[in-house]
């Protein structure tokens, strides 16, 4: 067989689903999931959230203290690793340091019942697909470490598993190197139709890979769906927080007519969606995009003054100090800029500043 195929590509379904370590050690709180086959889910959040904890138990690497885990129609909750027909890239590469690229690509075939030739064929496809095949006689050491990389997804992609996973597998690259190998990966994912189970503590990764993000904290899922809904409509502050950078403001919802929110902040208001809260004391989150700053004395904004301004090349950074705390925004324009001390008058875009109605 001289190619990669989707055929297999499965659901996971987690059903009330808790780890708890020794007596006490909640890693896991009863959550629920479903990933539909040919997409990729990303498990996002901070250390110790639980999101390596969910994907070991979807590899059977962890066993669930309670709760039920399926692998489309298979409840796969108490079978092992070896019964578990899925593939997993770990962060460090875990590559055969004596053996050659496609000996360590083949490994897993060889336990497989596919004869010698065979197990060549499927490596040199799988090299082929992350465009390593000429390097298929190198050992490790002579890769660099997005090829180590690259090799390692190749390892995983041979066997073509139902589910694969990935534990923080950019983590040991630099910015570019993140940015190259997270393109393949997605390319890979999209043109095969593969179900991928993607862990990372970073927000931009999760954003650029992901049809849909899952973000957990303390243990329990906060938050799930599109990258642009997680960013344009979080539920709380830590989600607000966490996906992006948010400036968080205390405002009070003056009035609602058709889900419309007439909301204040000082003398300053703004129509914006009411999103179910009513009247009353609430938190506005804005994206730091979302924050203009104006040079001329606007009748309706917020009185502000630059603290700190940042030239970054694609964009500005600002800091500007208010009455109601220092808010952070950026600007495209790098030409006409606002030098510290300048008093400036801040409004929010039409769109983007959002009420939170979890907090």
């Amino acid at each position: 067989m001289n190619s990669i195929t989707n055929s297999k590509a499965a659901s996971v379904s987690f059903r009330n689903v808790t780890k708890v370590y020794g007596r006490d050690v909640t890693a896991v709180d009863n959550i629920s999931l479903e990933i539909e086959p040919g997409r990729l889910v990303t498990l996002l959040g901070p250390s110790g959230c639980g999101k390596t904890t969910t994907l070991r138990m979807i590899a059977g690497l962890e066993m669930a203290t309670a709760g039920q885990i399926l692998i489309g129609a298979e409840d796969v909750t108490k079978l092992p690793a070896t019964d578990r027909d899925v593939s997993m890239v770990f962060q460090s590469y875990a590559l055969f340091p004596h053996m050659n690229v496609i000996e360590n690509v083949s490994y897993g075939l060889k336990f497989s019942g596919f004869r010698k030739d065979e197990c060549r064929d499927r490596a040199l496809a799988g090299l082929d697909l992350v465009g390593l095949k000429p390097y298929a006689d190198r050992l490790p050491s002579e890769l660099s470490g997005g090829q180590q990389q690259r090799v390692a997804v190749a390892r995983a992609l041979v066997l073509e598993p139902q589910v694969l996973l990935f534990d923080e597998p950019l983590s040991n690259l630099d910015a570019k190197l993140r940015r190259q190998v997270r393109e393949e990966i997605r390319d890979i994912q999209q043109s095969l139709g593969l179900t991928v189970v993607y862990v990372t503590h970073d927000q931009e990764e999760a954003l650029a890979v992901s049809d849909r993000i899952v973000v957990m904290s303390n243990a329990r899922i906060a938050q799930e769906g599109s990258p642009r809904e997680l960013y344009e409509l979080p539920n709380d502050h830590f989600v607000a927080d966490f996906i992006g950078e948010a400036n968080l403001l205390d405002c009070v919802v003056e009035n609602v007519k058709a889900d419309i929110a007439t909301i204040s902040i000082g003398t300053y208001r703004q129509k914006i969606p009411a999103r179910g809260l009513p009247p009353g004391p609430a938190t506005l989150a804005v994206r730091p995009a979302r924050v203009e700053l104006r040079r001329a004395d606007l009748k309706n904004c917020i009185p502000a003054t630059v603290a700190k301004a940042t030239y970054v090349g694609a964009q500005m950074e600002y800091t500007v100090e208010t009455e109601f705390g220092r808010l952070f925004a950026v600007s495209g324009n790098v030409d006409d800029v606002f030098a510290t001390g300048t008093e400036v008058s801040m409004v929010f875009a039409p769109s983007g500043p959002v009420l939170l109605p979890g907090s």
